[in-house]
């Protein structure tokens, strides 16, 4: 992880611990999706070097906006059968970051999910946890109430 401040560490703390109280052995599988593949691609490198420091085995992917069988094909499978680089233990933690993991399509593949958005962005409704990277030295935990969402905006996948 490059230099980060006090409050985004505290920040990416606090996700990892959630993540591991959940999900604390064997293959998991973390989607860290954003709109803008830079915000995801850090937040993602971030959230994995925190991992590695608290002892997890640790694999990192970027996939830009794969589509699902690509996805499929050249990650997930071969982490799962323990084929991929870097990840064969079988208690590694896979970091993928990219623009399209929580589409319809891929969202039931991941153990774990964070969405990171700036701005006037919408969150997906379907990730774990929202941060808002609007300020990314000091991003927040970003609860969105999803009743005020118009039917059309709150399908799942669509963000």
């Amino acid at each position: 992880m490059t230099t980060v401040t006090e409050a985004r560490r505290e920040l990416i703390d606090g996700v990892a611990a959630e993540f591991l109280h959940n999900s604390p052995r064997a293959r998991r599988l973390v989607a860290v999706g954003a709109t803008d593949a830079a915000r995801s691609t850090r937040f993602a490198d971030d959230l994995a070097a925190v991992l590695a420091a608290q002892g997890q085995r640790v694999a990192r992917r970027s996939v830009g906006d794969a589509d699902e069988a690509t996805l499929r094909r050249d990650t997930i499978e071969p982490f799962r059968a323990g084929a991929l680089d870097d990840a064969s233990d079988a208690d590694t933690v896979l970091v993928v970051d990219g623009t399209a993991l929580l589409h319809d399509a891929t969202r039931g593949i991941w153990h774990f999910s964070v969405w990171v958005l700036a701005g006037d962005e919408l969150p997906d409704s379907g990730a774990n946890v929202i941060v808002d990277a609007t300020e990314e030295d000091a991003p927040t935990r970003y609860f969105y109430d999803y009743c005020k969402l118009p039917p059309s905006l709150n399908r799942p996948g669509l963000h």
